[in-house]
């Protein structure tokens, strides 16, 4: 996460000196207003345990518990800006609550908001802040009066506790905190793309076949028209629709092959992956070194992978050959492609590796690019390996 370009990073901040700079005048005010906040959020804190536990043999306890627990998930947001603002500690917001919890029932919402660990870290945040507020408030406004000139160096140590506190209770927990944030990014990428996949599709089957099916049909209603009158014509005519019927077939199977290849789903990567390489417009070795058939999602983005790659290796590496491997190690697959081209691809490049490497990212897969210029480049991709449902019998 980058920093405001006002607010450098704690470790950035100019060194405390015995001269008032803005940068410590920050730091004063944030401890002067340590107290006022302080008071607002032990106080809040103090009512929602009292009331919330107190009640707790009431059937209203429990839910005001849960909605104190919401509100504190609040001050600590106030908090934490007003560190960033002030102190220059910016973190990473907690992951928000699940939505629609109401919508599966109220027992749900109630377990969720009572195991919530950031409210109840922000709680305590809150309830133990009162009497560091009491002395902040206290030892900066007499060094205010009569120990200004090593101001500077008590505001510095006294909110470098500040930031630790912050940093402590008041940002993302554990790892599972972290991977839940990342699984709703990843989460947003999957729709988008799915998104842009329909597009995609709807827009090719509008201006591809679609069109020509509606030419087709036209034309065949206009050789009907002259069947009796002029057989000539309406032969020629059924000839040339003929050859429409060949095309849009060829165009819909070229949209299918785009969805999912039919060599896939019958014979598995290897084949796919070589008939993808024979279509390369440089000359490309396929490997493919794998025990069993993957999982046929994750099958289908290792495809669509090497697809993708193979044409970045066409339109843009100026290459002379380029080769395709594909392992397994472990619970992971492993997708390599290289080339001997001119190099220099990056992510932010425009040649579609950005969205490769998000995608991949969604299904906690992994995307490195090894691309200097002058070549030669390399592009490794990792996918979770997952074995392939056995198939549905069928019924004779």
């Amino acid at each position: 996460m980058t920093m405001s370009p006002s607010v450098p990073a704690p470790d950035r901040l100019p060194p405390a000196r015995f001269a008032l700079d803005r940068w410590t005048w920050r730091e004063i005010v944030h401890l002067l207003v340590n107290l006022p906040m302080a008071i607002v959020g032990f106080v809040y804190a103090i009512l929602v345990v009292a009331v919330g536990v107190g009640l707790s043999v009431t059937a209203i306890g429990l839910p005001v518990l849960v909605s104190g627990l919401r509100g504190a998930r609040w001050l600590g947001r106030l908090e934490r800006g007003r560190a960033r603002s002030l102190l220059g500690v910016r973190i990473e917001e907690p992951s928000p609550l699940a939505r629609g919890r109401r919508e599966e029932g109220f027992f749900p919402w109630l377990w969720s908001g009572l195991k919530d660990p950031v409210g109840w870290r922000s709680l305590l945040y809150a309830f133990i802040r009162l009497p560091w507020g009491v002395l902040t408030f206290t030892v900066t406004l007499v060094a205010l009066i009569v120990l200004w000139p090593v101001l500077p160096f008590i505001a510095r140590g006294l909110t470098a506790a500040d930031r630790a506190m912050v940093r402590g209770l008041l940002s993302r927990s554990d790892e599972l905190e972290r991977r839940i944030a990342e699984l709703e990014s990843d989460r947003g990428v999957v729709v988008d793309t799915a998104a842009a996949d329909l597009r995609r599709i709807e827009r090719d089957l509008h201006d591809g076949a679609q069109a020509r099916l509606v030419a087709l049909a036209m034309g065949l209603g206009l050789a009907k028209e002259k069947l009796t009158g002029d057989p000539e014509a309406a032969a020629r005519m059924v000839e040339e629709a003929h050859g429409e019927v060949k095309v849009a077939l060829q165009e819909l199977r070229d949209l299918a092959r785009g969805i999912h290849p039919a060599v896939l789903t019958d014979r598995g990567l290897d084949a796919a992956l070589s008939a993808i390489s024979s279509r390369c417009t440089v000359p490309v070795s396929v490997s493919v070194d794998l025990p069993a058939r993957p999982a046929e999602a994750i099958e289908g983005i290792a495809y669509f992978t090497v697809s993708e790659l193979l044409q970045n290796v066409s339109k843009h590496s100026g290459a002379r050959s380029a080769s395709v491997e594909v392992w397994r190690v472990a619970d992971r697959l492993l997708i390599q492609v290289t080339d001997d081209g001119s190099g220099g691809a990056r992510l932010d490049g425009g040649t579609g590796m950005a969205g490769l490497a998000e995608r991949l990212g969604a299904v906690d897969g992994l995307f490195v690019l090894d691309s200097p210029v002058g070549g030669p480049t390399a592009v490794t991709a990792e996918l979770p390996w997952r074995d392939r449902a056995p198939a549905a019998g069928r019924v004779a």
